[in-house]
């Protein structure tokens, strides 16, 4: 029998968690009657009663699993890491608020079985803020044309992700993975469907300015090179500009000695404007720069609390164990090292490591 897995990340969703879970329950019970199934949440440090809820939901019910977070690990790592956690032969990834609606788990599920490796959500309207909704658009479309690959427009992560996908994903070493490029550049062949973005069913949400320009700049500096050409070419043609400007005034200058006077307008809006744009590009420069920074430190995706309703043979921690091995090899590599050295360091067999090695040496 396969098994559908559906990841929930929640932070401070007291007013829906108990419901969402009731929701994707009842759907895949009831609409996909021939699947096995576990719901796995991954709280990001609630402050509210999420935590209590989720210990009852996972006593009454075996299906549901939960990781609780040490702290908040912000809007990306967490869902990525909970999917790298999931045991299914397929796992939906969707929000706990029911802005993703649980009723089209069955479509996923159907284009699944008919050999897509990857089924999407696209939005197509939203009933959320409009100002918000435009804005987003507008990022989509912006990203999309300066991307090195082809981004896809409207696409938060919601969609099923075959375990082969899935795998992928546990292969690779990034500190700061955001889903919807990494499926628009690695993802097989995939299947799009359109659906209304729904509003919150209850409690506020978590976004605002600050997180949206974040997860805007993780996408521009991880699929975009954008800034760096922008600062290069932007500097270069202010360069030519500002040159010309001062050729004309001193021929004028030159030809008109006593009827022409400058005077010092022109050198202090000059200077004010230059060091403007100058600022403006140290500050991309700066996030291009601390996204490279997060990535050398390669601190690890998240840290766990604690585990629910995990298998009792799997001790607590041996997953991300696993994938910190892996993580250390990859840096063997990129750092020289051999395949014997990768066996070394940790404890995977030669076997184990040459396939290792040889897979990040096409990534290099």
């Amino acid at each position: 029998m396969k098994k559908i897995s559906v990841m929930l990340p929640c932070y401070n969703e007291e007013e829906n968690v108990e419901a969402i879970y009731t929701a994707v329950r009842d759907t895949i019970v009831q609409q996909c009657p021939g699947y096995d199934y576990e719901i796995l949440f991954i709280d990001n440090k609630s402050r509210d009663r999420t935590r209590e809820l989720l210990r009852k939901i996972c006593a009454e019910d075996k299906h549901v699993r939960a990781i609780f977070n040490v702290t908040n690990f912000g809007q990306f790592n967490s869902p990525y890491y909970a999917m790298l956690q999931t045991t299914g032969d397929c796992t939906v990834s969707m929000c706990s608020d029911f802005q993703d609606p649980p009723e089209m788990i069955p479509q996923f599920v159907r284009e699944w079985e008919k050999g897509y490796k990857v089924v999407i959500g696209i939005k197509s309207k939203s009933k959320m803020n409009p100002i918000f909704y435009a804005m987003r658009g507008l990022y989509y479309k912006t990203i999309r044309k300066m991307s090195r690959c082809d981004q896809i427009e409207q696409f938060t992560g919601f969609g099923l992700y075959d375990r082969s996908f899935v795998d992928v994903l546990r292969n690779l070493s990034d500190a700061q993975p955001y889903i919807r490029g990494i499926v628009a550049e690695l993802g097989p062949e995939r299947k799009e469907i359109e659906y209304v973005q729904q509003k919150r069913r209850a409690g506020k949400t978590h976004n605002n300015f600050f997180t949206l320009y974040d997860a805007a700049m993780v996408g521009f500096t991880s699929y975009t090179k954008a800034g760096l050409r922008l600062a290069t070419f932007g500097g270069f043609l202010i360069s030519i500009l500002s040159f010309l400007i001062g050729l004309v005034y001193l021929i004028l200058k030159l030809v008109l000695w006593d009827e022409f006077s400058a005077g010092s307008a022109p050198a202090t809006i000059g200077q004010y404007f230059l060091g403007g744009i100058q600022l403006f590009f140290l500050g991309f420069l700066g996030e291009y720069v601390m996204a490279i920074n997060a990535r050398v430190i390669n601190r690890p995706l998240v840290v766990e609390e604690e585990r629910l309703n995990f298998d009792t043979e799997e001790q607590p921690g041996e997953t991300e164990q696993f994938i910190e091995k892996v993580y250390l090899a990859r840096r063997i590599v990129r750092g020289g090292g051999s395949a014997e050295e990768i066996a070394a360091a940790t404890g995977f067999s030669v076997t184990e490591a040459q396939k290792i090695y040889a897979e990040e040496q096409k990534l290099m």
